[in-house]
């Protein structure tokens, strides 16, 4: 059986979003990944100011689950687990990359860009605009990056500017 992951993240994502907003929460980034003990059905949650706790992990995984029960689209057993962004938290929309301006960032693309070619950007964010990012590679200048070309992007850690890993 095929299993459509990006259809089942878009779904996933329609249905959620809404929920974990009336709990005062933001819905950060959706996974449908296969793993050693099955699929698993990933969402990343945030809350203005940080601090997402176990309590607010709780509250959102029961909210969701109940909805993607009712609308029943994903065709495997799945797990749903539901936590925090963590410290190399996903960047998906506009207002991610703006609220980690001037951090270290790490940028996949659909395809090689520029010349020469490449697909990975691992620099300071210098700039966000509705259509794409400027990063700053160490040594190899500016980029500037068309939100529709980026395939994932994350903050980097450590978060202080500072070389990575």
């Amino acid at each position: 059986m095929t299993v459509d992951k990006p259809n089942i993240e878009q779904r996933t994502w329609d249905v959620a979003a809404p929920i974990i907003a009336a709990e005062g929460l933001e819905l950060i980034e959706v996974e449908y990944v296969r793993e050693q003990q099955g699929w698993i059905l990933r969402l990343y949650i945030d809350k203005p100011g940080g601090g997402v706790g176990l309590e607010d992990c709780s509250k959102a995984s029961h909210a969701v689950e109940t909805a993607l029960d009712v609308e029943d689209f994903i065709p495997q057993e799945y797990h749903l687990e539901v936590s925090s962004p963590g410290l190399s938290r996903p960047l998906r929309k506009p207002q991610h990359f703006e609220r980690v301006m001037g951090q270290l960032i790490k940028v996949k693309t659909y395809g090689p860009l520029f010349e020469p070619p490449r697909k990975n950007f691992t620099g300071k964010l210098s700039a966000v605009t509705a259509e794409a990012v400027t990063v700053d590679v160490e040594g190899a200048g500016p980029f500037t990056i068309a939100f529709k070309d980026i395939a994932k992007a994350n903050l980097e850690y450590p978060h202080t500017g500072a070389k990575g890993r």
